[in-house]
């Protein structure tokens, strides 16, 4: 058989080396200097995230619970403020935003002022909140809906009642945020997009509290919408 013969170059794979180590020696200062910024880069972030976040980390759980002590007790303004010895959700917030639990305190400054009226705060402290906690996350989510019900912002709330649900579903959050959502629905006098997710939380969650309760709500709704 004859040897095929082709056209592809031959690479000189010496020549191709001394290419690199010329361009090496010839852009060395400047490789060094990005490999230095590189260093410090990747030095400060570990820098940042394992010594001085870990150290505003332990600080604010130390003073948070004192916080949530009044939180959990009803003394909002406290849990908010302080109580003149013990920094409050604000203070923390503000202090050590950067830690989880400062994250955190945003969370509680929003339902405080959620539970006290202050809406357009509630919102505010609300949104701030770094909310992927597959727990916490939700019902955040679902309290910026509540604030825009109180606020007369039913789309807005339905939206964000509905981004509840979805963000981590499971048998608690989401039929209950749903059925929020149906409720501002109605409300809004949109009778067949709330039946509709009545039937969804009775389809889809029918062991739940949620979902063994809907007969009454479809039918409700229906008879309201002439559905």
């Amino acid at each position: 058989m004859a040897k095929q013969i082709t056209d592809e170059p031959i690479v000189d794979v010496g020549q191709a080396f001394t290419k690199t180590e010329l361009f090496i020696e010839q852009n060395k200062k400047n490789l060094l200097t990005i490999l230095g910024v590189i260093i410090l880069i990747v030095g400060g972030y570990f820098a940042y995230k394992y010594w001085y976040v870990a150290g505003q980390e332990t600080e604010a759980r130390t003073k948070m619970f004192k916080a949530e002590q009044y939180f959990e007790k009803d003394s909002i303004n406290k849990a908010i403020n302080g109580d003149g010895t013990d920094d409050g959700f604000l203070q923390i917030a503000d202090d050590y935003g950067v830690s989880p639990s400062g994250n955190l305190a945003e969370y509680y400054l929003g339902i405080c002022y959620l539970k006290t009226g202050k809406f357009e705060d509630a919102i505010e402290h609300l949104k701030k909140f770094d909310n992927k906690d597959v727990i916490v996350g939700p019902l955040a989510t679902a309290a910026i809906g509540d604030a825009n019900m109180e606020l007369g912002k039913t789309d807005d709330a339905i939206t964000y009642y509905l981004k509840a649900a979805e963000q981590h579903s499971n048998n608690f959050d989401t039929p209950l945020c749903l059925k929020k959502a149906a409720l501002a629905n109605e409300e809004k006098g949109n009778y067949a997009d709330a039946v509709k997710l009545y039937e969804r939380i009775k389809n889809e969650y029918s062991e739940t509290a949620d979902g063994k309760d809907m007969d009454k709500f479809i039918a409700r709704a229906k008879t309201l919408g002439n559905l």
